[in-house]
């Protein structure tokens, strides 16, 4: 049995994830903003179930957060931080706050939950630290620049950690979903090739974790043409995402 700390648990991927978790007999302490589907999980798993709700761009909160954690059981022996969000830019209306919005929920909020985490794994048991990036750092993708940048950003950080935390035994494993069925990707306007349903992502993940693997990448065929069509050059990109890339808006004449 483990001690895990799951973000983003209330709705997409760590929805699913977290009955999963559950059923392996861990305990649970769960975060995300909205409160009710934390409590309804808690009903349905009260001795396993730590509901630990709020916003986790907001230091204060994440490092209280923490304490109760650390109250109820001490340490921690995993942390996965699932929470996040996407916009896309419109490169005719660019809106740095739009970046900021994104990086805010993607790379700081994960960057407050390392710092109020990482004294709970040094007291865990084979601590492991997990972080949902995206396949789309594999490839630029047209309107993604926000998105894009801010899981590259998680990437980057956490690959770095993965070096300066293995010294002390704490593994670091690197998510990269493609596209997954969530209320977020619901939104797109776009076909969402090799979308899988956010179930099925969740047992891919949890039949891996106990592995602490480097990466959990999936689906395979879809980061393998990724990640061929990243090798090609520049100019090939180019016109390929040009083709994938909306039309510029025409103004009305008057």
């Amino acid at each position: 049995m483990r001690r895990i700390w799951l973000t983003g648990a209330s709705s997409g991927i760590g929805a699913a994830l977290a009955p999963l978790l559950l059923a392996q007999g861990h305990r649970l302490a769960v975060s995300a903003r909205n409160v009710q589907p934390l409590q309804a999980l808690a009903q349905r798993y009260p001795d396993q179930v730590l509901v630990v709700p709020g916003d986790l761009r907001e230091g204060d909160q994440v490092r209280a957060i923490a304490q109760q954690i650390a109250q109820a059981w001490g340490g921690l022996d995993q942390v996965i931080l699932n929470a996040g969000t996407c916009e896309y830019l419109d490169s005719e209306a660019f809106e740095a706050a739009m970046v900021e919005r994104v990086v805010a929920s993607n790379l700081f909020s994960a960057s407050h939950c390392v710092e109020a985490a990482l004294p709970l794994l040094r007291q865990g048991r084979q601590p492991h630290l997990v972080a949902v990036a995206s396949a789309v750092t594999f490839l630029a993708l047209p309107r993604a620049g926000a998105y894009g940048a801010s899981k590259a950003a998680v990437r980057y950080l956490f690959e770095s950690l993965r070096i300066d935390l293995a010294r002390e035994g704490i593994a670091v494993t690197l998510v990269s979903p493609g596209f997954v069925d969530t209320p977020l990707t619901r939104r797109n306007d776009f076909p969402m090739p090799l979308c899988w349903p956010a179930e099925k992502a969740a047992r891919h993940i949890a039949r891996r974790l106990h592995k602490r693997p480097y990466t959990i990448a999936f689906p395979l065929l879809f980061i393998a043409g990724l990640r061929l069509v990243a090798l090609l050059p520049v100019s090939l990109q180019l016109a390929l995402g040009k083709h994938l890339s909306r039309p510029l808006r025409q103004e009305p004449h008057p």
